[in-house]
């Protein structure tokens, strides 16, 4: 039994209009596979859940959280089952808790462990359609979990792991991952083929199409995804393994952020431990450190330590850090406006003189570079917000990904 699971994100189910549309997609594939169909919540429905929860309390429960905003995908998936009903077909909406797909880990914030599959099996086998609700599970207590937002993919490549799928199609607003924001810039080319590492640095980095955990369940479980566009009929980009991509492009894409901040400690006492000092009620905080840079002191008595964050996280950083009793420091500064750019690909490995390439087409601009990180795959650099389109245009024509 050939076995095809297929997603579709709130923007292809956003609409009547956009449910019959796709309604016909996947009826074609019915044709030559047995179907399985995770659908996300019609486009808005999460957030207008959300914003219902915080007029009741800015501290509503995440146990709550989860039951309210895991009602969107009931609704979309029962107008996909009637949908397709209409057309002939066999179909049934199941959500989580019907099937079951088992989660573990906190509310809001759940990983699939294991789903039934006896339901599911027994129904394709019949011919019939399952239109499965995405982002979400139940727990060992029978509770209702989510599993993060944009979870649906997560979903849909666990369905594929469990099911041995033929293959795994993740359909979006978009035709496929380009070599940077096609909003930021026209030239933006749709990449044929990308490895799951790089992938996974660009979600991680900025882009959005797919979310970072996602394409690592992917990666474990060596599943090839195609992520396609839901309203134009074209070939989108595969995400496999490295050894199926040829290409002669040093990098694969660029990446950007804009919601990043940098926070920098002055004159702070430097002994043993300090770092974890200073990091660790930021991470029992779930404040996400990213790119981390440290200065020591002639005399090595002091050190001036860089780090950024997300944003939305600066204010209650500040007021854990001028709480942080266990560590002094002289002076703390904060910058709001800067952003991250980004190079990926796995052909920097083998290349020198990238990094090179890299600063050089920033400092032609003027731009000047505050934190660098780099990985295997990937350097990042952390500049004035204000120069983001003039670095990703410069760097997207230095590495000719505008051909």
């Amino acid at each position: 039994m050939k076995i095809i699971v297929l997603k579709f994100g709130g923007t292809s189910v956003g609409s009547i209009a956009r449910i019959k549309k796709i309604a016909k997609i996947i009826k074609a594939y019915s044709k030559s596979y047995r179907v399985i169909v995770l659908s996300s919540a019609m486009s808005g429905t999460t957030n207008k859940l959300i914003d219902l929860s915080k007029k009741i309390s800015k501290n509503f429960s995440d146990q709550e959280y989860d039951v309210l905003v895991s009602t969107g995908e009931q609704i979309s998936c029962s107008l996909l089952a009637g949908q397709l009903i209409e057309n002939g077909l066999i179909a049934r909406s199941l959500m989580a808790w019907q099937i079951p797909i088992v989660t573990e880990g906190e509310y809001k914030f759940s990983r699939i462990k294991y789903i039934d599959k006896k339901k599911i099996l027994n129904f394709l086998k019949s011919g019939g359609i399952p239109i499965i609700s995405g982002f979400q599970g139940i727990n060992k207590d029978l509770n209702i979990t989510t599993i993060g937002r944009g979870g649906t993919d997560a979903s849909a490549i666990m369905f594929a792991k469990f099911f041995k799928a033929e293959r795994c199609v993740i359909y979006t607003d978009v035709e496929g991952i380009y070599t940077t924001d096609p909003n930021k810039l026209k030239k933006a080319k749709k990449i044929k083929n990308i490895s799951y590492e790089e992938m996974l640095e660009m979600a991680s980095l900025g882009s959005k199409v797919m979310q970072p955990h996602s394409i690592q369940d992917a990666r474990l479980n060596r599943i090839n995804i195609e992520v396609k566009s839901s309203f134009f009929n074209k070939t989108g980009t595969l995400i496999t393994k490295r050894k199926n991509i040829i290409s002669n492009k040093i990098i694969t894409g660029i990446s950007s952020t804009d919601n990043d901040a940098k926070v920098t400690l002055l004159g702070v006492k430097d002994r043993p431990g300090i770092a974890a000092l200073i990091f660790k009620p930021l991470s029992q905080n779930s404040i996400n450190v990213d790119m981390v840079v440290q200065n020591i002191s002639s005399n090595g008595k002091e050190t001036d330590l860089t780090f950024t964050i997300k944003s939305f996280d600066l204010n209650k950083t500040i007021k854990i850090l001028k709480n942080n009793t266990k560590i002094s420091f002289k002076k703390l500064i904060v910058d709001k406006n800067v952003s991250k750019v980004s190079i990926i690909g796995v052909g920097m490995i083998t290349t020198p003189g990238v990094t090179f390439r890299m600063f050089q087409a920033l400092a032609k601009q003027n731009i000047n570079i505050q934190v660098i990180s780099t990985s295997e795959i990937k350097i990042s650099v952390l500049i004035k917000r204000k120069n983001i389109l003039k670095a990703i245009k410069a760097l997207h024509a230095e590495f000719n990904l505008n051909k």
